[in-house]
């Protein structure tokens, strides 16, 4: 369809040029408006944006509550719906279209879309149904180091069609990305951070899923219980040694963060990720604090 979507996509990016190219690709036609807030990428990343009409702006990145909230804050946008989009996720056609239609006459304050995991260049029959759209003004991010959630009043609807994340382009990557996940979610625990909403197993969604974090993050042995609950429950099984690696490496992510956690707790030491490969500011790009 010629005419693009009433909707803005924002996404934030550090070094993520190996993604730019193919997400603008994907995005060509079908979005109003397209935002990336940058943290200083040293690759190529501002450049292909800018080479594809996106609007960039460049900010220190403090967390990814913190980022996002800016991002929805600051960003410009005349579209009356956003879309938070990942450069590593694609929209395939029938998300494409159901958005379009939804957008058109919507009856939601909200729109959930059914995310699937690719690893290893493999999707998993693995999907999760994540929010991702809402009307303009109306969202703020749980304001957390890592692992923020989009905080949106209102009736929410799940779309037709399937987000595809593509996550990493290898496991080099995979693992530099998860052991900085890792990292983060360890130093949170460690200082006490509030997760992103008041744990509550009789609350809102939201709630019960962090009751349940709460939970886990104090279970024994929660890295052969991930890596079960992967490989039986979310049936990874089902892809093959691919699933049955993932599922491995996702227990081994949560085996690592109680190993970094009792460092932290032992030394007193509270160390944060591993410094970015940051770029200097870019000089055609938006540049605030």
């Amino acid at each position: 369809m010629s005419t693009p979507a009433p909707l803005a996509v924002i996404m934030i990016s550090l070094n993520e040029a190996h993604n730019m190219e193919a997400v603008l690709e994907n995005l060509n036609g079908f979005a109003r408006e397209v935002f990336l807030l940058d943290s200083f990428s040293s690759d190529a990343t501002v450049d292909i944006a800018l080479a594809g009409g996106v609007h960039v702006v460049q900010r220190r990145f403090r967390g990814f509550g913190d980022q996002w909230n800016f991002a929805l804050n600051h960003m410009p946008v005349t579209a009356p719906w956003v879309m938070k989009l990942d450069p590593d996720e694609r929209l395939t056609d029938e998300l494409k279209a159901s958005i379009r239609a939804a957008l058109a006459a919507p009856t939601a304050d909200g729109f959930v879309v059914r995310r699937r995991l690719w690893f290893m260049g493999k999707t998993l029959p693995v999907t999760q149904n994540i929010l991702r759209i809402w009307r303009t003004g109306t969202c703020r991010f749980s304001d957390v180091l890592v692992n923020e959630y989009p905080i949106v009043e209102g009736r929410h609807q799940l779309l037709a069609g399937e987000l595809e994340h593509r996550d990493s382009p290898n496991l080099h990557h995979w693992f530099e990305k998860q052991n900085a996940y890792g990292t983060a979610e360890a130093l949170s625990a460690f200082r006490g951070d509030a997760l992103s909403a008041k744990p509550d197993l009789f609350g809102s969604s939201l709630q019960r899923r962090m009751w349940l974090k709460q939970v886990f993050l104090r279970m024994p042995l929660r890295g052969a219980v991930m890596q079960l609950y992967c490989l039986l429950a979310l049936g990874a099984w089902r892809a093959g040694r691919v699933g049955f690696i993932w599922a491995k490496l996702r227990g081994d992510i949560y085996r690592h963060l109680g190993y970094k956690l009792f460092e932290m707790r032992k030394t007193g030491n509270p160390y944060e990720p591993p410094a970015s490969r940051l770029g200097a500011p870019h000089s055609r790009a938006e540049q605030t604090e």
